[in-house]
């Protein structure tokens, strides 16, 4: 390629503008190092809950499994903060939430659900292996309140 000045450019040997090397993703998109944080908090969450849901699958049909960042809460003194029963806490940090079944602001009808709540959770576990744990033993928790069970029940002991 010939400049303005009529010198030679050399395109071939610049790999890009500025010499910062080639953009883009570092792995393929196939390999699970690939994945986010969340994509794979996401499925360690579809792992936990797979044993329960194949064996409590004709009453948890009517249930959602959501997960959130972080709770919402009301500003306000954190000695102050009580929750309901349908909250799982840890420390007075809400790790997951039942969401009854009800009507939104439209007047539709929602199903129940549960909300887990993603950074909590994190903070709490040491590695995969504890995270997965924790998730079993708030998912086992969460659905033995949904349905009206005590928690051992549901884990089959």
């Amino acid at each position: 390629m010939v400049t303005a000045r009529g010198y030679r450019r050399r395109t071939l040997a610049r790999r890009d503008r500025r010499g910062r090397g080639l953009r883009g993703p570092l792995y393929p998109s196939s390999v699970p190092v690939a994945r986010s944080r969340s994509q794979r908090f996401d499925a360690i969450v579809l792992e936990a809950l797979e044993p329960i849901e194949q064996r409590w699958h004709a009453e948890l049909t009517e249930l959602d499994v959501a997960v959130d960042e972080v709770p919402e809460v009301q500003v306000t003194a954190p000695e102050k903060v009580v929750w309901d029963d349908d909250v799982v806490v840890d420390a007075n940090v809400p790790l997951a939430r039942l969401v009854p079944a009800g009507v939104d602001r439209r007047g539709l009808p929602t199903r129940a659900r549960i909300v887990l709540y993603r950074r909590p959770l994190e903070a709490r576990a040491r590695d995969g292996q504890d995270m997965a744990d924790l998730l079993h033993d708030v998912l086992i928790e969460q659905v033995a309140t949904y349905l009206g069970l005590d928690p051992d029940v549901i884990e089959g002991q």
